[in-house]
């Protein structure tokens, strides 16, 4: 075999790349633990501060305010100063403000805690997605984005019993400085080992690079054209919109949902809430990777995204539809599971849009998208509160994730990742050389 042909042999499973997306899966992880393990403490902190649901609900949402605002503003930095300073300065707040909320004493103080750490985690995803940009392969993204929100999954899933470990042996309040210290070492990791442009790192290989495409570094002059991006992503952040609405409303009441609906206890409410969110795991994986797949098979970029995010809402807005027909403890959480299921198909799939739409503009571009769910994040929580405490059937707020999957299977349709992005705007923002698309 000659040497050419040993040099296009596939990296290890510890290259450069790998280890990238290896760091970038566990920032996910570790986001959402520290963004949901309020929901599993939910039940000890209301009853220790005297909290309604509707307050708590209050709480929940608080994370999402700085969040939304800061899906534009973090997306636009992570493109002008590099992954590597962003996150950095994003994981030093998110650790600090989750170790505050330990220390909190009333619903004003965990509400400024809680608006902290989405004012630090605000940047993280969109900055994500400009490190994925620079250090995936155009025919993985769907890929890289199903495994990284897949690990965020995961963190969901392993949050209620980790947290429910840790109240029993020490109490929620030093629960929380735990999972702060545990962010603070991913941090250090992060900076010592990331680069923005993968030719300045160490372990890179040629073979790497010559599959990857040419990064733009930091501090590269670009003006965002905003108006025109804006309303090129409007359709794709409403679509997301639909998706996060049923996310939040999952992340902020599951574990409660199971503990005060069914009176389970904190360790089996937990469990249950666990294998919801696990299911959530296979669908994100499970998305990105059959999107890449249809898109090797067919080329048709269009195909490959809209088919697994239709078929994803569909599959959530049926399964919601038979909680509503039974009591059955082990069929709800089965058809809750297939509910998150569904919908973390829709992932890896429409988080490659913006990339596939404005890949020069990645960062920004998703951080217009995750807007949409951001702002459901602020809404959906404070709905479902508002609807238990007022009716008392903590069945009834599904209804509302009903309606917006099939609202959003049509509005996928809208997209159109198979149109890249130009810039046509006279306005002085407009970046100069965009190539058109072919």
């Amino acid at each position: 075999m000659t040497p050419p042909i040993e040099a296009k042999r596939k990296p290890p499973l510890i290259s450069a790349t790998n280890s990238v997306l290896l760091l970038l899966c566990l920032m996910y992880f570790i986001t959402y633990l520290d963004r949901v393990n309020v929901a599993t403490a939910g039940g000890e902190i209301m009853k220790e501060l005297g909290m309604s649901k509707t307050e708590f609900g209050l709480i929940l949402s608080a994370f999402a305010y700085p969040y939304a605002i800061f899906q534009v503003i973090g997306g636009s930095v992570g493109d002008k100063f590099g992954a590597r300073r962003t996150l950095f300065i994003c994981g030093m707040i998110w650790a600090v403000a989750t170790i505050l909320t330990g220390l909190v004493g009333g619903l004003i103080s965990l509400f400024l805690a809680r608006v902290l750490l989405g004012f630090g985690e605000g940047a993280t995803f969109p900055t994500a997605t400009r490190a994925m940009q620079n250090w995936t392969a155009p025919g993985k993204r769907g890929f890289a984005q199903g495994i990284t929100h897949a690990f965020a999954r995961l963190g969901n899933a392993v949050a209620p019993p980790i947290v429910a470990f840790l109240i029993y042996h020490v109490g929620w309040r030093y629960c929380f400085v735990i999972l702060g210290l545990v962010s603070f070492i991913w941090v250090a990791i992060w900076y010592i080992y990331f680069r923005d442009n993968p030719s300045d790192h160490k372990s890179i290989t040629q073979d790497e690079l010559d599959v990857l495409p040419a990064p733009r570094a930091p501090g590269t002059s670009q003006a965002v054209p905003w108006w025109t991006l804006t309303k090129r992503i409007a359709p794709v952040t409403i679509t997301y919109f639909c998706y996060g609405w049923t996310l939040w409303l999952f992340l902020g009441w599951i574990p409660t949902f199971f503990k005060e609906s069914y009176g389970l206890d904190l360790k089996n409410s937990a469990l249950f809430a666990s294998g919801v969110f696990f299911a959530g795991v296979v669908g994100d994986t499970l998305g990105g990777v059959l999107s890449d797949g249809i898109l090797k098979k067919t080329g048709n970029i269009k195909l490959a995204r809209l088919s697994i995010i239709v078929i994803g809402f569909l599959g959530a807005a049926a399964s919601l539809t038979g909680v509503f027909y039974t009591k059955d403890l082990t069929l709800v959480a089965l058809l809750l599971s297939s509910g998150f299921f569904f919908a973390e198909l829709v992932i890896g799939p429409i988080w490659s849009v913006p990339m596939d739409i404005a890949p020069k503009y990645a960062g920004t571009a998703s951080g217009l998208m995750n807007t949409g769910s951001a702002v459901a994040a602020i809404v959906s929580p404070i709905v479902f509160g508002f609807v238990v405490d007022k009716t008392g059937d903590w069945t009834l707020p599904f209804m509302g994730s009903i309606g917006l999957c099939l609202l959003g299977a049509v509005l996928a349709f809208t997209m159109h990742p198979d149109r890249k992005f130009e810039d046509t705007s006279s306005d002085t923002t407009a970046p100069t050389g965009l190539k058109k698309a072919a």
